[in-house]
């Protein structure tokens, strides 16, 4: 019998779920120029500074640990997170960066006939996972780059279940108010997830991402990260917090060992540098508020950026382009968005005071070989 069935027509193939060959592919920030050594990478919103000495001590120290299996419920982790933003550690859900925590929301609230809401310039990852679970992404639009809830709400429909809000936003920076979130919160249909992404969310003083309104609410989740202003962005690692509930259902679907031990280590150290996320936070908003002026001189205006990294608007998608060739030419990468619907725009992450010199004296170039 096994010899005959080696003898069968290889007449087919396995064929994936339907829309899955309809699923675009993320593409990252690029981090190399041919030819180049002084490239500077400012095309995925990292930190200039890197990790904190803390954390890549830790790293370092598990070296002899490897062949040890992690914690499956990452209770240091989630208690140090808890402990460093006043959370009760037990709604608290770790994942390999908050795409993860985005995977596992629509792996456990979507899939084949619901809906899944994102704004006109939302992060690309919110679609791909509504898609990957066989929900519907739906696309509401924004007002000047701009969140607006009422389109949102506009978008709702019997088959919604997950709502994303990046707060601030990517790729634009801008960020609503608190009143309009909670307006949003309010005005959802029980049934309805509302997801507040705050990967930004250090870079905002006083911010807490959402987690008032998450203890207020039973359909409200955030989700945080610690590739941004923690430097980890090469370990994978993101959190989330929730109802409990809602986490007890995420645990369901997260794979026990998802988090490996250096990552929660790393991970550990790092939020817990206090110092670190302090030191980060003032140079990123002193360079921030010096590039967007410096670059508004040259004729480069950006909306207020609440995050680390501005979106520099140009006349067109053809002067966007241009600019982007000088960058190039420069040694210097950064994120054309027209994938965000944004053609005329180029998101530059806010780097060291060096590197945001070097963005404007390439951007005073472009303009000297436009005239």
């Amino acid at each position: 019998m096994l010899g005959a069935a080696k003898d069968l027509p290889m007449t087919e193939t396995p064929v994936p779920r339907a829309g899955i060959d309809r699923i675009a592919l993320y593409q990252g920030g690029e981090s190399r120029l041919g030819g180049r050594s002084d490239v500077l990478k400012l095309s995925s919103n990292e930190n200039p500074f890197g990790a904190p000495e803390s954390a890549r001590a830790a790293w370092a120290d598990l070296a002899g640990e490897l062949h040890r299996y992690p914690s499956a419920g990452h209770a240091g982790l989630r208690h140090a997170i808890a402990e460093v933003h006043d959370l009760n550690p037990d709604r608290i859900i770790c994942g390999a960066g908050s795409d993860e925590v985005i995977s596992f929301l629509c792996q456990a609230y979507g899939g084949e006939g619901t809906e899944v809401i994102h704004t006109e310039h939302g992060f690309s990852m919110y679609r791909i996972s509504a898609m990957a679970s066989g929900a519907v992404p739906v696309e509401v639009p924004e007002a000047e780059r701009q969140v607006t809830v009422d389109c949102i709400l506009d978008g709702i429909t019997d088959r919604t279940r997950l709502v994303f809000l990046a707060n601030p936003a990517n790729p634009t920076g801008t960020m609503i108010g608190a009143s309009e979130v909670s307006r949003l919160a309010e005005a959802l249909p029980s049934r309805v997830l509302l997801v507040l992404d705050g990967a930004y969310a250090e870079y905002v003083e006083g911010f807490d991402g959402g987690a008032t309104l998450v203890e207020a609410r039973e359909n409200v989740v955030m989700t945080r990260t610690f590739s941004k202003i923690y430097g980890l962005g090469g370990l994978r690692v993101g959190w989330g917090y929730g109802p409990a509930h809602v986490i007890d259902n995420l645990n369901r679907v997260r794979g026990p060992f998802n988090l490996s031990t250096v990552q929660l280590s790393a991970a550990t150290a790092a939020v817990r540098d206090r110092n670190w996320a302090k030191r980060c936070f003032k140079e990123n908003a002193a360079c921030r508020e010096w590039l967007s002026r410096s670059l508004a001189e040259v004729g480069v205006l950006s909306d207020p950026s609440s995050a680390n990294f501005i979106l520099a608007r140009f006349r067109d998608q053809e002067e966007a382009n241009a600019c982007d060739a000088v960058f190039r030419e420069d040694g210097i990468l950064v994120r054309n968005v027209r994938g965000y619907k944004l053609p005329d725009c180029l998101r530059i992450t806010v780097g060291s005071e060096s590197d945001c010199r070097r963005v404007v004296e390439s951007v005073r170039r472009f303009r000297e070989i436009q005239r």
